[in-house]
């Protein structure tokens, strides 16, 4: 039985691609004892430069990320590229985290932590340098990310919103 190599938390749905990234586990003391609640954070993409991400809550695993993969499919965003990496270096906050991303030469490949790493690969963005700062909470992490990706202007944009042509 030939088992695909990839990671088992990444699945392909069609063309998208579906990272889980964190999936974390509430407890409730009640009456009979602890009930559990399951959260997860997914971040979908299509490799080609749409990604989105999704938070879903739930009382078993399967349907928190179920609806945590609809709300991403929901929020999914266009990401501008230059061949493999984003044109520009650009900074993204949300809450307490802080993500700078930066333009890397073609064989750098994804230099990032797990939740960065997760959006910036369902991108489809091969060559990038990022650093983090403050919370190393995913959820601000990934929504720091997304930020940081919407201020992307390609070249061309910036060239006629200023009238000059760059070299």
């Amino acid at each position: 039985m030939a088992r695909d190599r990839r990671d088992n938390r990444e699945r392909q749905q069609g063309e998208l691609s579906e990272n889980v990234v964190k999936i974390k586990r509430c407890s409730a003391v009640v009456k009979g004892g602890r009930r559990f609640s399951f959260a997860a954070l997914v971040v979908v993409g299509d490799n080609k430069g749409k990604v989105g991400h999704g938070y879903g809550k739930a009382n078993e695993v399967p349907p928190s990320v179920e609806k945590a993969r609809k709300a991403a499919m929901r929020n999914m965003i266009t990401v501008p590229m230059e061949g493999s990496t984003i044109p520009h270096t650009v900074k993204g906050r949300f809450g307490g985290a802080e993500v700078i991303l930066v333009p890397a030469s073609e064989g750098t490949g994804v230099i990032a932590g797990a939740a960065v790493r997760a959006v910036c690969e369902s991108a489809g963005i091969h060559n990038i340098l990022t650093k983090s700062f403050g919370s190393n909470n995913p959820l601000p992490l990934v929504k720091a990310t997304l930020e940081a990706l919407k201020q992307l202007r390609p070249k061309s944009k910036i060239e006629e919103l200023r009238g000059v042509t760059l070299p």
